[in-house]
């Protein structure tokens, strides 16, 4: 018996090994019972993205929802997990299903629990489903059918194309004459970029289940070929890229330089507080930049910092009046919209700024660094054995780091993982990732140089 566990954002585990047809089914069993045990007529909206087998397991668990007498919709072709919550809101389904294993390795592949609500399902359901799954697969898959009354194929791409195009200015954004480029990174955006903007620059927008043995994670390192050709044209405006199912967010300026998650969250504050004159709270998880709170001060919004998760950020959103929600991963959610992720509802946000404004992305960023100053960030992911990651949060806990080289710690924060505060312009942070086998080390500071300083010295100081 295997025992399955949800991380930060579902189950993940890499195809063939963990996550194979059986197991699946396993999960699958348990969120039936779930849903039939929580709602009186229960229903499931299911997709899958671009990664191998994708259709296969969702398939199974279709299968295992009708087989238990629970409605299914599923998706056609291959949808974002945007599409899937939307879905779940506008077809009045109790559940949300995705196959993915969002920005992971090829390897890998994954479950998602989404509410009613369109955001990810609450901890607290998550862990009620995790708590009944079956220690074994006793259904016989072969024997079970699709061809059941109960099952209802969607098309859940072109719903969430009309969302777009109901919210957006997108003549705007055409006519602008501002140049731009979409990397899909062979993720599940790709179609609907196609039909929402179809005359900018496309990228990796083909199928390719392997995702060429890059993971689909839009950050610096992993969209190189993006930031080469931004350079190589020299007349790209802006760049926008999502991750393998389109709900994280990467972006680049003119220059080719990437703009981080906290940026971002800042440019989205800054341009619905001020330019469009809407109001709520600011709710960001723990490793995003605090300059964020300068932010919602400037403008009087209620900001909170809760743990890494973006479910903790959905819990507000759907009980509360929020604004803007967003992680440093490139996970990030608006007013207007679902509580949920969605790197191409954000994007189209910024390319709508940009377009009204007649600015460039430079321009508008520079407006943000005169409300909360200058600043520079990077993440490192230390690959590091399991023994020595505990040993350095053992030290963490014990208030062990005092100094950081010539940095002192002035206060830390442990609301999820440890956060040394060195002083108003530079802090670092320490936690291991929910989903991934590795350590993670964040800073902020004024330069890059600088920042790169503070995570070389950091890796030598918990490393040694």
């Amino acid at each position: 018996m295997q025992k399955i566990k949800f991380g930060t954002d579902g189950w993940r585990a890499i195809i063939a090994q963990e996550y194979t047809v059986d197991n699946v089914a396993r999960v699958s069993s348990a969120t039936a019972e779930w849903v039939k045990k929580n709602f009186e007529d229960p229903s499931i909206v299911i997709g899958h993205d671009c990664r191998f087998a994708g259709e296969l397991f969702a398939e199974t668990a279709a299968k295992v929802f009708v087989n238990a007498g629970v409605k299914v919709k599923i998706a056609k072709g291959a949808v974002s997990t945007p599409m899937v919550s939307l879905g779940a809101v506008q077809l009045g389904c109790s559940l949300g299903v995705v196959i993915t294993a969002s920005h992971n390795p090829p390897s890998y592949n994954g479950y998602k629990l989404k509410s009613k609500h369109g955001g990810p399902l609450t901890p607290s359901s998550v862990q009620e489903i995790e708590d009944i799954i079956p220690d074994s697969n006793e259904l016989d898959l072969p024997k079970l059918s699709l061809n059941s009354p109960l099952l209802e194929v969607v098309d859940l791409e072109t719903m969430y194309v009309d969302h777009v195009k109901a919210n957006f200015d997108l003549d705007a954004i055409e006519k602008s004459g501002m140049k731009l480029v979409y990397d899909a990174m062979y993720g599940a955006g790709q179609d609907a970029m196609k039909r929402i903007l179809p005359n900018i620059e496309f990228l990796h927008c083909e199928h390719n289940p392997s995702f060429y043995g890059q993971a689909p994670e839009p950050i610096a390192k992993n969209l190189q070929e993006l930031e080469t050709f931004i350079k190589k044209n020299g007349t790209i405006d802006c760049a926008l890229a999502t991750d393998g199912d389109a709900d994280r967010i990467g972006l680049y300026n003119g220059s080719g330089e990437f703009i981080d998650s906290h940026h971002i969250i800042l440019l989205l504050v800054h341009y619905l507080a001020k330019y469009k004159g809407q109001t709520g709270k600011v709710a960001t998880a723990f490793s995003t930049t605090p300059r964020v709170k300068v932010m919602a001060d400037h403008y009087g919004l209620p900001s909170e910092v809760v743990k890494i998760g973006f479910k903790y950020i959905a819990d507000i959103m759907v009980a509360e009046d929020v604004l803007v929600g967003g992680e440093e991963s490139g996970g990030i959610a608006c007013k207007g919209h679902i509580p949920e992720r969605d790197g191409i509802w954000m994007g189209l946000i910024i390319w709508e700024f940009m377009a009204k404004s007649g600015r460039t992305l430079d321009d508008l960023i520079a407006e943000v660094y005169e409300i909360v100053g200058s600043f520079k960030f990077e993440r490192s992911d230390l690959h590091i054995t399991e023994e020595l990651k505990q040993s350095i949060i053992a030290d963490c806990k014990a208030g062990v780091y005092k100094n950081f080289g010539e940095y002192n710690v002035r206060e830390v924060g442990t609301i999820d993982g440890f956060k040394f505060f060195f002083d108003d312009d530079r802090w670092l942070m320490i936690r291991p990732s929910g989903t991934e086998p590795v350590l993670r080390t964040y800073a902020e500071a004024p330069t890059l140089e600088e920042v790169r300083k503070i995570l070389r010295i950091t890796e030598e100081t918990i490393c040694k």
